[in-house]
């Protein structure tokens, strides 16, 4: 088996190998307090992922399907279906006929979820924003940039999506 570490041989290789472990130490904290939300919320990680994923989508005023969803998180359509009998059983999700496609259907939070999803990530949030206080804007775009870029290689996502890739 051949050995797949990366060995910085630059000044420059150096810092990239600090921000990636910046940026691996930040993805465990963001574990940490997903799991912690679960555990408040009483969800599983599907659970809490689809909403939080629906949160994105809406704040991008797309619609997401089933389909969407199932993609999302790398689960079969019949696995799809029992998380969203769950949440909707629950109370968190609504499915909804698709306003262009009759056909088919949307899935939406309801009411309820996304005041309870922004009572359990809202202190958080505030936290991380208060966080940010420091950058100039100039720095925040650049960060935006960089989360952006890495989005599109970590995984499937929108965003990679959009671009073609």
């Amino acid at each position: 088996m051949v050995d797949q570490r990366w060995v910085p041989q630059s000044p420059r290789d150096e810092l990239v190998l600090d921000v990636m472990r910046s940026l691996r130490a930040f993805s465990d904290a963001m574990d940490h307090m997903h799991g912690g939300i679960r555990g408040e919320m009483d969800m599983n990680a599907s659970d809490l992922a689809a909403l939080r994923m629906l949160i994105v989508r809406e704040g991008r005023g797309e619609l997401v399907s089933p389909h969407d969803i199932a993609r999302h998180l790398a689960i079969s359509t019949a696995s799809t279906t029992k998380l969203l009998d769950r949440l909707t059983a629950s109370g968190h999700l609504e499915r909804r006929p698709h306003p262009h496609d009759g056909r088919s259907r949307v899935v939406v939070l309801s009411e309820g979820a996304r005041v309870d999803f922004y009572r359990h990530f809202g202190e958080r949030m505030r936290r991380m924003r208060d966080a940010m206080v420091s950058y100039t804007d100039d720095e925040l775009r650049a960060i935006a940039r960089f989360l952006g870029d890495m989005e599109l290689v970590v995984g499937d996502s929108p965003a990679r999506d959009r671009a073609g890739a």
